[in-house]
């Protein structure tokens, strides 16, 4: 979707519209600091990507999915389903209240569903690629040196990363612990084996050979 209104931050031009302007006051009251940075640093990192890659994408739907993709991620998530998709739902249903419909909600949804499936993410529509990329960029660094040094600095310098790593660990085994049968099939697992004692997780090849079957 072409947008006109835009502005700068930490060097990156991105749309400055109503509703990202809508999604950026959500985010700045519903995230902790460190979340929050994480967040913005993501969308950066994504429009970053779009412009070094020459993508024609839909601005607001990058926004809104990389702004809101951790919507889920705190001490109060329980599930019933895992994080990323708690989330997606609440994203969309944001977006359907902000304007965004059809396709472009789908597109929100999908972005904040697969945030942290790069196998997946990265091969869907553009806006879902940007946003996977942008916040596995912040993450665990996927596609890092694609940024020059000076931009990147400049980004993490106007959103400090504030402790991220020790602090989403927490979040992460909390989640393990509170509800871990929302991780059996995600990276939630390995902190899982790592962190949390006695966490054990069903092995597929189980779900397989105990399939109601005979063969």
């Amino acid at each position: 979707m072409a947008v006109d209104r835009r502005r700068i931050l930490a060097g990156v031009v991105v749309p400055d519209t109503e509703i990202v302007r809508k999604a950026l006051k959500y985010a700045e009251k519903i995230y902790e600091p460190y979340l929050f940075n994480h967040v913005m640093r993501s969308w950066l990192f994504a429009a970053s990507l779009a412009k070094i890659q020459n993508v024609d994408h839909d601005e607001e739907v990058v926004a809104l999915g990389t702004l809101l993709h951790d919507v889920t991620l705190n001490p109060s998530f329980r599930g019933p389903r895992r994080f990323e998709v708690e989330g997606a739902d609440i994203a969309r249903r944001f977006a359907w209240d902000s304007g965004v419909v059809g396709q472009r909600a789908q597109l929100v949804w999908d972005s904040v569903a697969l945030n942290s499936t790069p196998s997946i993410g990265l091969y869907k529509e553009p806006e879902v690629a940007l946003c996977t990329g942008g916040i596995c960029l912040d993450v665990v660094g996927l596609q890092y040196s694609r940024l020059a040094v000076l931009e990147m600095k400049a980004i993490v310098e106007a959103f400090p990363r504030l402790g991220l790593k020790k602090k989403m660990t927490s979040c992460f085994c909390h989640m393990v612990e509170n509800a871990p049968e929302t991780t059996y099939d995600n990276f939630l697992c390995d902190f899982g084996y790592r962190y949390v004692p006695g966490y054990e997780a069903p092995s597929s090849v189980d779900f397989v050979m105990n399939a109601p079957f005979d063969s």
